[in-house]
């Protein structure tokens, strides 16, 4: 049986990989986007999939999995910008852009580690569907914060939940390729 682990680490590299081809295509030019633009990008991705669930009737071939992986690569985006700033131009090098993702692909993988112990892996009882109204309403609480400029009094700050974001979006693709 394949552990959380390994299909965790799977669907990383998978993500991570398609990361890598489309920096060869467009280079960094995510780097201009301010973190508004990218969550609602994000959740653009989000009610995609909330509506291919909703619907039986698709116009557009990309399914669930393929808005999942833009969900995943997005958020570590995020991550970055978060971490090093907006740029009014592409800055970074494909190995720079990579390092960057490593490091927080690692952070939030290790982040699941403890979570996934803590909860019992209660996620594999979940619904993807649930999964994806979640990758929602932590979109809506990001939302709220940028609202509030960055703020909050109790809560967990952006980058916590582009981590559950991320973390959601690799437990439903575990399951979508169980089925």
């Amino acid at each position: 049986m394949t552990t959380t682990k390994d299909q965790y680490i799977e669907i990383i590299t998978q993500c991570k990989v398609l990361f890598k081809n489309k920096m060869k295509d467009y280079g960094c030019a995510w780097r201009i986007l301010r973190l508004a633009s990218l969550t609602d990008q994000i959740y653009i991705k989000a009610q995609r999939i909330r509506g291919i669930q909703k619907n039986k009737d698709q116009k557009i071939p990309e399914g669930q999995k393929d808005e999942f992986v833009g969900i995943i690569n997005y958020s570590i985006m995020s991550l970055i910008q978060i971490e090093i700033g907006v740029s009014e131009h592409p800055d970074l090098s494909e190995q720079q852009a990579i390092d960057f993702y490593d490091k927080h692909s690692k952070t939030t993988y290790d982040l699941m580690l403890a979570k996934n112990h803590d909860y019992g892996e209660a996620w594999r009882e979940m619904r993807v569907s649930s999964l994806t109204d979640l990758i929602i309403q932590k979109l809506l609480r990001i939302k709220q914060i940028e609202q509030n400029k960055g703020q909050t009094l109790v809560s967990e700050g952006v980058d916590a939940n582009y981590q559950d974001i991320i973390n959601y979006s690799v437990f439903a693709l575990i399951h979508l390729n169980n089925n």
